[in-house]
């Protein structure tokens, strides 16, 4: 490729055109002066001042024209290498370079409030990520740590300056820049910990792509979820048991004192069988209690399956002996899970919807089922009923929480436990186009078969 010839510099063009400009006036000046009839002293005199008065001019003018420009680059050479204190002198509005000076000026104070700004997010950035009890890693394309926090360095017990530097495949770390996220991490660290919750962003710096991984120990969370379970289940099992406890005690000292007495009522056999009935019947009720929260804390996993929903859902409608249940068919589908577990669901739904019905008076209300594809990869299952609907939905799936006579209160519980346990959910409303209460139980599809 062939280059053209090198530009001449503004300030050399500057003097050029004025030269031009000056040239005709000066050439017509020394010929007249020439031509005339002068003496020699007198042509040689005002020959020297025809040229070098335009020639001084010009000189004046390129230094008119060159420093201002001089200025100007210097104070953008301050303002990029970061001096913001720099102003320029002179600026006006009205006078094209005042105006570019103006201009500089005002560019110098944005630039140094952005600065400002931007130290100042830094530092807030820096103390928010120095405070927070959460392991933050900053990874540079090429998997070299870039950034750690003090939670960071607290949980692989390393100084910061061992890590930062180091790639991910030397400090065994290449782990946390694959897989999905988030995900659960059960991995151990320096400091003794976890399971952590792993979260994994990306974001530039320098137009290079970085990642951002966020460790957060799960441990104390769990362990207060924990805490707060075991307090519910003593309440709950304090409660049943003192209820048995407390007239079983007071039995037994009535009795006590019948048989101490001397001489013994006449009556004393039968009141005493009638309380030692009274006992066994708070035993036994105390036993079916303790029997149920067995059987909701040792809840098998489900059996790998498949149930078709049309056939599950006529199964169960057909176990009901005390009304007619409607089913309005839906789609043929099936879902993956435990036949067993699954007809245990939809029969507590169910009889739960017929024992509103019938709490009603009268209960001439209907129950009806109804199943459909509501999200992508999903079914739902309809248990309605007309009866009076939901008064306290605080405490519907708290086990052995109910407000049946005889209820044992682990039904919704263990149904919502089968439900997740399926990958599913259970919820219970109150019906928006009628009076009565609707159950959605969700569950994942099977995937269609090529």
């Amino acid at each position: 490729m062939k280059l053209g010839p090198k530009p001449w510099p503004h300030d050399l063009r500057v003097v050029g055109l004025a030269v031009l400009a000056a040239l005709p006036a000066v050439v017509v000046a020394l010929a007249l002066l020439w031509a005339g009839d002068f003496s020699a002293k007198v042509r040689w005199t005002l020959s020297v001042l025809v040229v070098c008065v335009p020639a001084g001019a010009c000189l004046a003018l390129r230094e008119r024209v060159v420093r201002p420009l001089h200025t100007v680059a210097g104070l953008l050479a301050a303002l990029r290498e970061g001096d913001y204190s720099v102003r320029g002198r002179g600026e006006r509005a009205g006078d094209a370079l005042g105006e570019v000076l103006l201009e500089v000026n005002a560019l110098g104070d944005t630039l140094r409030e952005q600065r400002l700004g931007a130290m100042e997010a830094g530092a807030l950035l820096a103390q928010v990520m120095e405070a927070i009890d959460v392991a933050v890693l900053a990874f540079d394309g090429e998997g070299t740590l870039k950034l750690v926090n003090r939670a960071g360095v607290r949980l692989v017990g390393l100084p910061r300056a061992q890590l930062v530097g180091q790639r991910a495949e030397a400090l065994g770390w290449q782990e946390l820049l694959e897989g999905p996220a988030p995900r659960r991490l059960t991995r151990a660290f320096a400091q003794e910990g976890g399971p952590y919750e792993l979260w994994r962003g990306s974001f530039r710096e320098g137009g290079q792509p970085h990642q951002l991984v966020v460790l957060t120990d799960l441990r104390l969370a769990l362990r207060e979820e924990e805490r707060e379970a075991w307090r519910r289940l003593v309440r709950v099992l304090s409660h049943e048991i003192n209820n048995s406890l407390t007239p079983i005690q007071s039995i037994a000292d009535a009795l006590r004192d019948t048989v101490a007495q001397v001489p013994r009522p006449a009556d004393w056999e039968e009141d005493t069988r009638h309380g030692l009935g009274i006992i066994a019947r708070r035993a036994e009720a105390l036993a079916r209690f303790m029997s149920a929260h067995a059987r909701l804390a040792r809840l098998p996993p489900p059996t790998p399956g498949s149930v078709e929903v049309d056939g599950w859902v006529r199964r169960v409608v057909a176990l009901e002996p005390r009304r007619p249940v409607a089913v309005r068919p839906g789609p043929a589908l099936t879902v993956p899970g435990d036949a067993d577990q699954l007809e245990q669901v939809l029969i507590n739904l169910v009889r739960n919807a017929v024992d509103a019905v019938l709490s009603e008076p009268g209960g001439q209300g209907g129950v009806w089922v109804s199943w459909a594809v509501h999200a992508p990869g999903a079914v739902e299952v309809w248990v309605e009923d007309e009866g009076p609907g939901l008064s306290d939905t605080a405490n519907l799936f708290v086990p052995f929480f109910t407000t049946k006579p005889q209820g044992s209160g682990i039904g919704l519980a263990l149904s919502r436990q089968i439900a997740e346990a399926h990958g599913g959910s259970l919820r219970l409303e109150n019906r928006t186009d009628g009076r009565g209460c609707r159950a959605r139980l969700k569950l994942p599809l099977d995937a269609p078969r090529a």
